[in-house]
């Protein structure tokens, strides 16, 4: 079963009020903006990277969701596995520098043992207040679809990773994600939807436009990309970017650095285009769990 079919049965199943129908990355309970996220070791970190830089990752990856709400960071909870004396006061370590530079509170959480040489399995959810922003689901047709930095950097900082060597500002964003709470700030009264870019650019904007009910076109071509990353669909499938994706008006001026990269119409699906010619769509539009 993958990641959408098992979405599919849950959203059958009595949800809160605030569940927003299982169709946003957030939550919403009595004012707060909640989300949760995961990161498995061989799957979203590498067994070889930094524990500081680990617990960098799993909570910038959860303040990202919250950026894309417009909230401010009230805290988080972390749930974590205890293996290796040496690994966990490096991971403490790291998570004293995230929690100060990000402004983020610890509330509380939870600890677990992990049996030798299993792979870790490290659990954060993040509160935020003062949430505006509109749901992923709120584009209009005639929208522009923007985002915000460059896409493709944390793909390839992974194959950095993995390899052992190369350009040090690319490994930094695969490790040490910005989640860009002070640009959702500034979007998010303005803007009609957004979500952050965790998956991949195509098919987070798949995401935005199916819940929507739109059809999305892509201009490959626009996709900024960062010094050294030549390759816009692997750019824009690869995941991890953390940037900001949202839809706005057709004369719109966003007050962030951001690159207008496609458009919403009527329909449905998504279109990739490249100096005015259509792109065929690749086998995969970005990661989904569950799928091998």
């Amino acid at each position: 079963m993958n990641e959408a079919a098992f979405l599919a049965r849950l959203r059958a199943m009595p949800l809160h009020s605030g569940a927003h129908g299982l169709t946003d990355d957030t939550a919403t309970i009595v004012g707060l903006t909640v989300t949760t996220d995961t990161l498995v070791e061989g799957v979203h970190f590498l067994a070889s990277d930094p524990p500081q830089d680990v617990a960098w990752k799993v909570v910038a990856t959860n303040l990202s969701d919250l950026a894309a709400k417009g909230a401010h960071v009230e805290g988080i909870l972390l749930n974590y596995p205890l293996r290796d004396a040496a690994w966990d006061a490096a991971f403490l370590d790291g998570l004293a520098n995230v929690l100060a530079a990000l402004a983020c509170p610890l509330i509380g959480g939870d600890t677990v043992t992990l049996p030798a040489g299993a792979p870790r399995v490290l659990t954060v959810t993040a509160f935020g207040r003062d949430a505006a922003a509109a749901p992923r689901s709120g584009a209009r047709a005639g929208d522009g679809l923007w985002v915000t930095g460059t896409i493709g950097d944390a793909g390839a900082g992974l194959a950095i990773a993995r390899a052992g060597t190369g350009d040090a500002l690319l490994l930094a964003r695969y490790r040490r994600p910005a989640p860009r709470l002070a640009e959702g700030r500034a979007l998010a009264p303005l803007v009609h939807a957004m979500m952050d870019v965790s998956d991949g650019l195509l098919i987070d904007a798949e995401r935005m436009a199916a819940v929507s009910g739109l059809a999305v076109t892509i201009d490959l071509g626009a996709v900024p990309l960062a010094r050294g990353v030549t390759d816009a669909l692997f750019a824009a499938t690869a995941g991890d970017d953390y940037e900001l994706l949202f839809a706005a008006s057709p004369d719109f001026a966003p007050p962030v650095a951001a690159t207008r990269v496609g458009t919403f119409a009527a329909g449905a699906g998504l279109t990739l285009t490249q100096d005015n010619r259509l792109i065929e769509l690749p086998e995969r539009l970005g990661y989904q769990h569950g799928l091998r």
